[in-house]
């Protein structure tokens, strides 16, 4: 079972419930975390990237619950595990397979458990994470490697940023999935509820930086949203 913890604004640490254990993705705050768990086992933390909305949390779950911390070389003074591209480790009887995507940051990863996908700030529901290292081929390159997972792949990103994405997303693409989605995702934040998770299915349609063919409409579309 996967369940949502919300944290700060729009922040998503996702909790994977397996067995009354928990596995607990990118919690940026301790105390969303502590109040969903409570007297529960964390037995383990997946960090995909540096950013202190992601890792802020991690210190003093670590100090309360004991888990094992897995995460990409950039978060090596928290983690117990450094993961790379290609990693696989288990976790409560669970295989995780690690993505590199970076370009939102140098070493952020993605996590895959069976047909979930944990994927942090390298990929929204119609949008993908802000390329901080100015390296938009290895965006655009992460980017493509999650492409290839299967349409039926759940994706689980760390914000709810879903409503504006849609909105930009009409601005350079048009057909009536995105128009379906953009509908969908507006009735339910209108009722302030969780848009995600995305599948990769929908995202092949309706995201205009997975459409994108190469590096140069990757980095055309990501400069019309940041100046947007």
């Amino acid at each position: 079972m996967i369940k949502a913890i919300k944290a700060f604004s729009d922040n998503y640490i996702w909790a994977i419930e397996i067995d009354n254990k928990y596995i607990i993705v990118d919690p940026g705050e301790a105390n969303p975390v502590i109040n969903f768990v409570g007297d529960g086992e964390i037995e383990a933390i997946l960090i995909t990237h540096m950013h202190n909305d992601h890792i802020g949390g991690v210190a003093e779950l670590k100090e309360k619950y004991s888990p094992k911390v897995y995460g990409p070389i950039e978060t090596s003074d928290l983690n117990d595990v450094d993961v790379k591209d290609g990693d696989e480790f288990e976790v409560l009887g669970k295989v995780f397979s690690v993505i590199l995507t970076n370009g939102h940051t140098k070493e952020h990863v993605s996590y895959v458990m069976d047909e979930n996908l944990f994927c942090g700030d390298s990929l929204f529901l119609a949008g993908c994470g802000r390329v901080f290292t100015r390296d938009y081929k290895a965006s655009f390159d992460g980017l493509q490697r999650l492409k290839e997972l299967p349409d039926n792949t759940k994706v689980y990103a760390a914000h709810e940023y879903s409503l504006s994405n849609l909105e930009f997303a009409k601005t350079v693409i048009d057909n009536e999935d995105l128009n379906k989605e953009y509908e969908r995702v507006k009735k339910l934040r209108e009722e302030d509820k969780i848009t995600l998770p995305s599948t990769m299915g929908l995202e092949k349609k309706i995201n205009p930086f997975l459409l994108a063919d190469c590096v140069e409409e990757f980095k055309n579309f990501r400069d019309k949203k940041d100046n947007a």
